[in-house]
């Protein structure tokens, strides 16, 4: 089946252009003319990817994405934002609440494309590993160990601090860093600094590694 993409913008152009030149592409499509309608579609379909403008009637795309990132199901869903406003704070927002991207308005259909064939790659890669994941935990196979060798390193092994292990354990569950630092208490500043240390550490380039890497090694429970 092919995969499936809403696309939420108030203006009728865009969307039937986004719409016509994502079919042309094998990719299905439903739209929505406002956040609110698009939020009861992501929850009814379970897209593969959303595409959202940011300012639009009834609940604008940053809340649309607040909400979702709330949904332990969405928390992984590409995002790409479509604005014509697109000062620093403004993306600083947006990357915050958990989009994957920003294009800006006018764009190009082509350009577009690209981006969401990126993300829908990496995407399903995740997603991919993530099962392989969550199978070989449910289902572990007997190993060979040498005698008075763990057959996993403890935690403490990687000198994590207490707080960088409850970072960890949040990052395991899909939260952004936003959601991370409320749910903590701490600033986006100090999670940021928690989840480059925890790279560091675990000798990761990227949260994604860092999940499978804290999965492998049963860093988390």
């Amino acid at each position: 089946m092919p995969l499936l993409i809403v696309v939420a913008d108030d203006d009728p152009g865009i969307r039937l252009s986004i719409c016509d030149y994502l079919e042309m592409s094998g990719y299905s499509v439903i739209t929505a003319e406002d956040g609110q309608a698009a939020l009861s579609l992501v929850e009814s379909y379970h897209p593969h990817l959303l595409v959202t403008d940011i300012m639009m009637p009834r609940m604008d795309g940053y809340e649309l994405v607040r909400r979702l990132r709330q949904r332990p199901a969405f928390r992984l869903l590409p995002v790409i934002f479509l604005t014509e406003r697109a000062t620093t704070s403004e993306r600083i927002r947006g990357y915050q609440l958990g989009c994957d991207l920003y294009l800006p308005k006018p764009f190009e259909l082509d350009e577009l494309g690209a981006v969401i064939r990126n993300l829908l790659e990496r995407s399903q890669m995740i997603q991919v590993e993530w099962r392989s994941l969550i199978h070989a935990v449910a289902t572990p196979e007997k190993e060979i160990e040498a005698p008075g060798l763990p057959q996993h390193a403890p935690s403490n092994s990687f000198n994590l601090t207490p707080r960088e292990q409850d970072v960890l354990d949040l990052l395991t569950k899909g939260l952004s860093n936003a959601d991370i630092g409320n749910e903590l208490h701490l600033s986006h500043r100090t999670v940021e600094k928690h989840v480059s240390n925890l790279l560091r550490k675990t000798e990761t380039s990227n949260r994604a590694e860092l999940v499978r890497f804290a999965l492998e090694h049963h860093l988390v429970e």
